[in-house]
C-alpha cells in the first residue's frame, strides 16, 4: 500500500471517499492526529486496530462534526452538563456517555459507554462532515509509541498501513483530549488533558480524578496499557539538577543522552545536549511529543525534567511518566 500525504479540499474529498468505502484515514485534530474509520463499520474498525497493533479491549473515541451529533451515538446525557459542552466543545474534551445500540462493541471494548468528542480543528470537522458518519479514532501511531502531532510523525509509523494522511499542519494542543465520565453522580476524569480538573470544577462545581491504577476494563484510552513510549530509554528527573547528574552519569558510561526541559533551564545545563520545550504551559504541552520524536532519533536516553503536577503541566506529566514507565530519578 502506498500512503499518500495530501492537504486541502482534495485530501478531504479523497478521505471521505475512503471512509465511505470502508477504509481508514489518518486526519489532524488540535490534540494529536487520529486514525479514523466509520464508527458503525465493524470491519473498518478492525482495520484500525490491525494497523496500529492495538489491543481490541482498548476503546476508541468517536469524533463528531458538531454538538447536535452527540445524540446520534449516545442515549443522551444529564442536562447538568450542558454548560460544560457549551464551554469546551468543540475542543480537547471527550465525554463518556451511554452508547446507542448501533455503535459496535468493538468501538467501546464491549462497554455500554462511548467516548465522544468534537474536535476544534477546522480540517477535522470538515473531514468528518464530508464523511457524513461519526468517525471512531485512536491516535495515528503504532500502539505504545509516541503520539503524532504532525503528518510526518504519522507517516513514520503508518507508511504502508493506511492509504491517506490528511495533512492539517502541526497540532495546536499537542496531547490527547481530557476524558471525562459523566455517567455517574459526580463526573470523573479518566484521562487528564488540556481541559484541566480546575477548569471543569469551575463550571460544574466538583469533579473527581481517577487514581491511575491499572484497570481490567478500561472505559477510556490510555488507562490500561503502556503508552506514549519512545524507542529509546526514558526517565523523569525530579529536578533540573538531578537531570544534569543523570546526564553526566550516562555520558560517563558511554551513553548519548539528552535533557528535555523548560527553555529557561537550558542555561543551567551548560553545553550538554538539551531540547527546550518552551517557556509557558501551552507551549510546553504543544511541543512535548514533537521533542520526544526528535530525541528518540538522535539519542539513546531521554531525561525529562519534572514539569509539575497540577493544571496543564500535570496533564503533560501524565504522558511523560507513562513514557518513562514510572522511572523517576
Amino acid at each position: 500500500m502506498d500512503t499518500l500525504i495530501l492537504s486541502g479540499n482534495k485530501a478531504i474529498e479523497l478521505g471521505a471517499q475512503i471512509i465511505k468505502s470502508g477504509g481508514i484515514v489518518a486526519f489532524p485534530t488540535e490534540t494529536v492526529y487520529g486514525l479514523g474509520a466509520c464508527a458503525y463499520d465493524s470491519d473498518a474498525i478492525a482495520a484500525v486496530f490491525a494497523a496500529k497493533g492495538r489491543p481490541m479491549d482498548n476503546p476508541l473515541i468517536v469524533h463528531l462534526a458538531s454538538g447536535k451529533d452527540i445524540l446520534s451515538v449516545s442515549c443522551g446525557y444529564d442536562e447538568r452538563y450542558r454548560p460544560l459542552i457549551d464551554k469546551f466543545m468543540p475542543g480537547p474534551l471527550t465525554l463518556v456517555v451511554k452508547k446507542r445500540a448501533d455503535i459496535p462493541d468493538c468501538v467501546t471494548a464491549g462497554l455500554d459507554t462511548v467516548g465522544v468528542r468534537i474536535p476544534s480543528h477546522a480540517v477535522a470537522r470538515e473531514f468528518i462532515e464530508s464523511c457524513a458518519v461519526p468517525i471512531a479514532a485512536p491516535s495515528a501511531n503504532l500502539s505504545t509509541k509516541i503520539s503524532p502531532t504532525s503528518a510526518r510523525h504519522v507517516y513514520e509509523d503508518m507508511n504502508g498501513r493506511v492509504p491517506l494522511i490528511i495533512d492539517g499542519g502541526d497540532c495546536d494542543v499537542g496531547i490527547e483530549s481530557t476524558v471525562l465520565d459523566i455517567t455517574g453522580d459526580i463526573p470523573v476524569i479518566l484521562r487528564p488533558g488540556a481541559v484541566t480538573a480546575e477548569q471543569i470544577a469551575d463550571v460544574l462545581g466538583s469533579v473527581k480524578t481517577h487514581e491511575g491504577k491499572i484497570v481490567a476494563a478500561a472505559p477510556a484510552p490510555g488507562m490500561k496499557y503502556k503508552h506514549y513510549a519512545p524507542v529509546c530509554d526514558c526517565v523523569v528527573a525530579s529536578s533540573i539538577s538531578s537531570a544534569v547528574e543523570e546526564y553526566c552519569r550516562r555520558v560517563d558510561e558511554g551513553g548519548n543522552p539528552v535533557i528535555l526541559c523548560k527553555s529557561e533551564h537550558i542555561g543551567i545545563c551548560g553545553d550538554i545536549h538539551t531540547i527546550g520545550l518552551g517557556s509557558d504551559d501551552n507551549e510546553i504541552c504543544r511541543n512535548i511529543y514533537a521533542a520526544m520524536h526528535a530525541a528518540e532519533k538522535s539519542y539513546d536516553c531521554i531525561i525529562c525534567e519534572d514539569l509539575g503536577d497540577s493544571g496543564l503541566l500535570g496533564s503533560v506529566m501524565n504522558r511523560v511518566n507513562k513514557s518513562a514507565g514510572g522511572k523517576i530519578i
